[in-house]
């Protein structure tokens, strides 16, 4: 039997991290990597499996090095913490092995400091991996030619999980999506035909998060509704689900805008326990919008994308979504139209971000041919390796800084707010349903949770924001709230975890707002490897 340990490296603080109001939430992290317990379930049973995962606990690399196999898995966000783990490891000479999105996209990266490195999905190659190293014959690269059939995958092991101080769990049901946007990855990785798991394993999965007491999880699919045909009777098997247990998972995930053409499916996700969906809407502009080729956000005969928006919204589901700056297209003006945009969609929770350049993508070849592509210095200075076209770097740096300040002032966060929850009188579609009429002590129990819930949040407001200023407009906001929707203490919940959230956004915005005119900091950059201690010959070549 081995002792074979998975290691997830912590994230930097970021936009999409929420570190800021994690203590609030009573949690460590957001969410785990979806594919640590899919990893530790393909392991044969005789052997003995550990999840790390450095984001809830601290790594004791003297255990690691007890060790006879080191898995590390990262995203590029992840790159400086993962070299200085595999330059750890390497030092102490234990037996590692790197895979996940950063190997994938620049195997090169890594390839001097793992003994072995996986190269996109690895489904079927990490097994092939464990029967060829126990006997001694394992290659130095994997790579697994043809995409995962999803139907073959076991159930992730959600028992190694330290589910406890984690806000959700974290689900795939799908991989792929059909369309063809330039800066993206996924179709690189994942191909454009959208797989999906079968009745029985979601279900399965579902089973397991409610044994675990878990009680919400984002699906992490890249796009939920890549293949609408497929995901509907999967909908349909999820709302049954949720109807024989009280709808005890809240669910949300992520979608592409032409959810708002198919009524039938935004109703189906309500009725499966879903509540919020973020989408990529990445720009107004219909001219950058065109410019990536993200041709879905751009259908004349479905609406503006405001009224595209508010279409989901109407139909019971909160929309996230991701907003990118930095396009050619993009001229110093686009700054001033995307806080209007926002407020008229009445979108909250915006991560605005800087257009990337990801290796293997469409993207990244086309500047790479136009030689556009900033250096690591640059990449480090201005928070992107993309050198625009309609502004100096600068000022695509100084125009992030200003959006944000605008997009996350305490004013206009709330005035997004609500405007949908108070004003728009916004009702999620899951407490709509007939079920709660006919079941009156759930409906109770479910309402007394939340009304405690939103006390407790809004206690650990008003007592731990450090700005008393700050804490104080949280109160009236909250108090304001209770006020105007006090028979629905679903959204009241909410509503005080979205307060937390703005915490989070406005440490950031600080921290953002200081570097006017010097270097961008690390945790709004789009993409960076730099770390303190691993500035190695390998790392420097890696980067």
């Amino acid at each position: 039997m081995a002792d074979i340990v998975i290691v997830n490296p912590r994230f930097g603080t970021s936009f999409w991290g929420m570190e800021h109001c994690m203590r609030m939430l009573g949690k460590k992290a957001n969410l785990p990597v979806a594919c640590l317990p899919l990893l530790a379930a393909l392991v044969p049973p005789e052997h003995n499996v550990t999840i790390v995962d450095e984001n809830v606990e601290d790594l004791d690399f003297d255990r690691l090095a007890r060790a006879n196999m080191v898995c590390v898995t990262g995203m590029s966000v992840q790159g400086g913490r993962v070299l200085e783990i595999l330059t750890e490891l390497k030092a102490r000479g234990v037996f590692t092995v790197i895979g996940g999105p950063m190997a994938t996209v620049e195997p090169e990266a890594v390839e001097q400091l793992a003994d072995v490195v996986f190269v996109g999905e690895a489904d079927v190659t990490w097994p092939q991996f464990i029967k060829e190293w126990e006997v001694g014959r394992h290659a130095r690269r994997y790579e697994q030619l043809e995409k995962t059939d999803m139907a073959t995958l076991p159930r992730p092991r959600l028992d190694l999980l330290k589910s406890s101080r984690y806000m959700f769990g974290s689900m795939q049901i799908s991989r792929g999506c059909p369309f063809t946007c330039e800066f993206c990855d996924i179709i690189v990785t994942f191909g454009r035909k959208p797989r999906l798991k079968s009745r029985e394993q979601v279900l399965a999965e579902l089973d397991s998060y409610y044994r675990e007491g878990i009680d919400i999880v984002f699906v992490v699919d890249d796009n939920l509704i890549g293949n609408k045909k497929a995901i509907k009777p999967l909908l349909r098997d999820i709302a049954k689900w949720q109807e024989e247990h009280a709808y005890a998972l809240t669910l949300f995930t992520e979608a592409s805008l032409d959810l708002a053409e198919d009524d039938e499916l935004m109703q189906l996700m309500g009725q499966a326990g879903f509540q919020s969906v973020f989408i990529g809407i990445e720009s107004p502009d219909e001219a950058s919008l065109k410019e990536t080729k993200k041709y879905q956000n751009v259908r004349e005969r479905a609406g503006t994308i405001v009224e595209r928006v508010q279409r989901i919204q109407e139909n019971g589901l909160d929309v996230w979504c991701g907003m990118i700056v930095g396009f050619d297209n993009d001229k110093p003006q686009a700054f001033d139209v995307l806080p209007g945009f926002l407020s008229r969609a009445r979108i909250a929770n915006a991560l605005i971000g800087l257009l990337h350049a990801i290796p293997t993508t469409p993207l990244y070849d086309r500047l790479k041919a136009e030689g556009r592509l900033n250096t690591d210095e640059g990449n480090d200075t201005y928070g992107t390796n993309v050198i625009p076209l309609g502004m100096s770097p600068a000022m695509l740096r100084d125009g992030l800084i200003g959006v944000t300040e605008q997009c996350y002032s305490t004013d206009a966060y709330f005035q997004r707010l609500d405007a949908l929850f108070i004003e728009g009188k916004f009702k999620f579609a899951v407490h709509q349903l007939p079920y709660w009429r006919t079941h009156r002590i759930a409906w109770a129990k479910r309402c007394a949770a939340n009304y405690i819930k939103f006390a407790v949040l809004t206690r650990r407001l008003s007592r731990q924001v450090a700005d008393r200023e700050l804490a104080k407009r949280y109160l009236t906001q909250l108090r304001g709230a209770f006020a105007k929707r006090p028979l629905e203490p679903q959204l009241l919940f909410t509503y005080a975890i979205k307060t937390a959230m703005h915490h989070h956004y406005a440490t950031i915005t600080q921290e953002l707002s200081a570097s006017r005119g010097g270097t961008i900091p690390e945790s709004v950059r789009s993409f960076s490897r730099r770390s303190a201690t691993a500035r190695g010959s390998a790392s420097t070549k890696a980067a």
